[in-house]
């Protein structure tokens, strides 16, 4: 029976019926729907709204549908939404009792509460997973404090860092998105129920009491904002998103460093795949997905921003739309970031191979400009005396480290200190400012990305 058949005489047209029916994706939301309903209808039996046994019973009887979906007795279907399928099964279950449960509220004010429980515990499942993220980096990192590689700008070779360095650089990415998902936790977790259609109730409710119920600290304080709202659905969106580009751009490195051209790391068996056809390929399918899955969440948010942009205050039927993009962004960042997770746990970080490349694209050119600067030659002057040098070094089939000191004096006033300032080691044990690469620098940074963890809640 659908919740507001007494105002029609007539039956909707199938075609509408399943146009408008939410229920093959809300269904999701059932163990949230019968928990604000608990909530809702132990405050009305305490406030004497409707008695307190028949409260007491409806109650028990929801806490009995919930154990039968759970335990797959009851199939939920042929209804409207979930909140028309629980309503109705307590009906068929207890009579006229179940009738009462929606004394006092609507389904605007409901939805947007089942909407905030699910996203209340979404939001602390990704950082959860997050965590486990950045642990994973953090663990990495500090297995390579010395592993020597090239820093990167433009895709060219730059500067002589190290995979801790470059590794960790990510985790602070993802620590932020641990930030975003905390502060959208924030506004998420406000207790909209007892807004009603858009007015509130003339019932004398106890709002506060509902929200102690479902551990709620706060209340919406307006009741038209709380049932048109849609804010923390796309908040949750916006960290999503970023977490995904975030996890896409690293995806990207991880597709070229596994290239033959590069060959930074292998990944794992477990984490790639191979060809129908070409019987060499080891393909990284697990990272190119991850990055394609990128454009899905972007679309999530994308789809309830354009949704929310021309909506007249309060409900319109509009933002049922907003369930769909909430259950595929969480679905897809929670994939992602297991996978990912996982993927680095296996890989394999081929170190000479990183160690060379670092010697190999005149990482260390910048040391020899400081090398020369330090011995009274304007900088300036330097970077152009280096430059010449590096276009020395490419006619002749050079690096810097290669190359004599009779070859660097024809450059300018070198000495055998030269081949110190330029080895890659050196050059990033000077590098202690915070924030450098040096050892000492990350283990820093390294202690304090563990102690962020073990703090955030």
């Amino acid at each position: 029976m659908k919740l507001w058949a007494g105002r029609f005489e007539g039956e909707t047209d199938k075609a509408a019926d399943s146009f408008n029916s939410s229920l093959s994706f809300d269904k999701r939301l059932y163990a949230c729907d019968i928990e604000g309903s608990k909530a809702h209808c132990t405050m009305l039996g305490n406030c004497a709204i409707i008695p307190n046994d028949e409260a007491k019973l409806i109650v028990k009887t929801l806490d009995q549908i919930r154990a039968d979906i759970d335990d797959g007795k009851l199939v939920i279907e042929n209804a409207e939404d979930i909140h028309s399928f629980v309503e109705n099964e307590l009906v068929s279950r207890i009579g006229s009792v179940g009738k009462k449960l929606h004394t006092g509220r609507s389904r605007n004010d409901q939805v947007a509460l089942d909407t905030r429980l699910y996203l209340r515990d979404a939001t602390k499942e990704v950082i959860s997973l997050l965590k486990a993220l950045i642990s994973r980096l953090a663990d990495i990192s500090a297995n390579n404090l010395e592993t020597v590689m090239p820093a990167f700008t433009h895709l060219q070779k730059a500067q002589p860092t190290t995979l801790a360095h470059h590794f960790m650089a990510y985790a602070e990415m993802f620590a932020r998105d641990c930030k975003r998902y905390a502060e959208a936790h924030e506004r998420i977790n406000v207790m909209p129920l007892g807004s009603g259609a858009c007015t509130s109730t003339a019932y004398s409710i106890d709002r506060k009491a509902v929200a102690d119920y479902l551990g709620f600290p706060a209340i919406t304080a307006n009741s038209m904002d709380a049932v048109s709202d849609r804010d923390f659905v796309i908040d949750f969106l916006s960290a999503s998103a970023i977490t995904m580009m975030h996890l896409s751009r690293f995806s990207e490195e991880i597709i070229i460093w596994s290239s033959d051209e590069y060959k930074y790391v292998e990944l794992s068996d477990k984490y790639s795949t191979g060809s129908s056809i070409m019987p060499q390929k080891k393909n990284p399918d697990m990272n190119e997905l991850l990055r394609g899955k990128t454009g899905r969440v972007y679309g999530d948010l994308m789809n309830m921003l354009t949704v929310m942009k021309g909506i007249p205050l309060a409900y319109d039927k509009d933002m049922q739309e907003d369930k769909e993009c909430v259950f595929d962004a969480y679905d897809t960042v929670k994939a992602c970031l297991e996978i990912f997770t996982a993927l680095l746990g296996d890989m394999k970080i081929n170190k000479d191979t990183l160690r060379k490349s670092t010697d190999g694209g005149f990482t260390s050119a910048t040391e020899c400009a400081d090398y020369l600067a330090k011995r009274g030659v304007p900088f300036r002057d330097a970077h152009s005396i280096i430059g010449q040098l590096v276009i020395y070094c490419i006619k002749n089939g050079k690096t810097l480290q290669t190359l004599t000191l009779d070859e660097y004096n024809k450059f300018g006033d070198f000495d055998e200190e030269i081949y110190d300032a330029i080895k890659a080691e050196n050059a990033i044990a000077l590098r202690k400012a915070p924030g450098g690469p040096s050892p000492s620098a990350m283990k820093e940074e390294i202690s304090a990305m563990r102690a962020y963890l073990s703090e955030l809640n």
